[in-house]
């Protein structure tokens, strides 16, 4: 059966990979992309269909879903991909907690915490059409609990209270979702793509976004009664 895929955030970087790859296996890909120029650019590009999705805007998240119902009747496969490192315009530096704009995490959180819930919560209904649904959420292996209370490893990680929070609560929620929904066959894991060259840090990252993109593609095609409520990248799990 051919697989219908949403992937947020698809124009560009990992996004945009995780599209190219799912398509060369034979999924009808829809972009998800806030401006519509850039959204239709992608797909024509990767043979794919677009709609038009601001994660912080449920009027259009409702609009986007309507679309994907009306076309295809049904999502077999929804990938969280989209999110933000900071504001537009913001610097890292006021991520720190002892000195954090608590606009600027607000904002984080609204893209990459309360996006997914309202996102995933638009297209539960879709999904639950699917012979073998599955919900793939982009989180990062820098908010990793584990890791940042090891001082030996978090030397190496980000000192923030915006984007690095968010993702430990992005992946908290996945094992939420995971709970409530492995009744009704629904499969939802959490992957991390690793340090990738892309907007998100200044194309600072030593990994590429097809690298990137391998964990999120291998959990997008695992079948049904595969694994569920697990946080992993290309390698294996990963350290809560």
């Amino acid at each position: 059966m051919n697989e219908i895929t949403l992937v947020t955030g698809a124009n560009k970087g990992i996004g945009r990979e995780i599209a190219a790859q799912l398509a060369a296996l034979g999924h009808t890909i829809v972009v998800g992309a806030r401006s519509a120029e850039l959204g239709e650019k992608a797909a024509a590009e990767l043979g794919a269909d677009s709609v038009v999705l601001d994660v912080t805007d449920p009027a259009s998240v409702a609009v986007a879903a309507d679309a994907i119902e009306a076309r295809y009747g049904r999502l077999d496969v929804l990938i969280n991909n989209a999110g933000i490192s900071r504001p537009p315009g913001t610097d890292l530096s006021n991520q720190r907690p002892a000195s954090a704009d608590v606009g600027t995490l607000r904002a984080i959180f609204e893209t990459n915490f309360f996006g997914v819930v309202t996102v995933t919560n638009a297209l539960l209904p879709l999904l639950r059409r699917s012979a073998a649904p599955r919900i793939v959420n982009v989180s990062s292996g820098a908010a990793s609990l584990a890791r940042n209370a090891d001082p030996e490893l978090a030397v190496h990680l980000p000192i923030s209270a915006g984007y690095t929070p968010s993702k430990t609560a992005l992946t908290a929620l996945t094992i939420q979702y995971a709970r409530e929904l492995r009744a009704d066959g629904v499969l939802v894991n959490a992957v991390c793509p690793g340090y990738c060259a892309t907007d998100l840090n200044d194309h600072s990252g030593y990994r590429t976004p097809a690298q990137g993109a391998v964990a999120a593609v291998r959990m997008a095609t695992i079948p049904a009664g595969g694994p569920t409520g697990t946080f992993v990248d290309d390698e294996g799990p990963v350290p809560w």
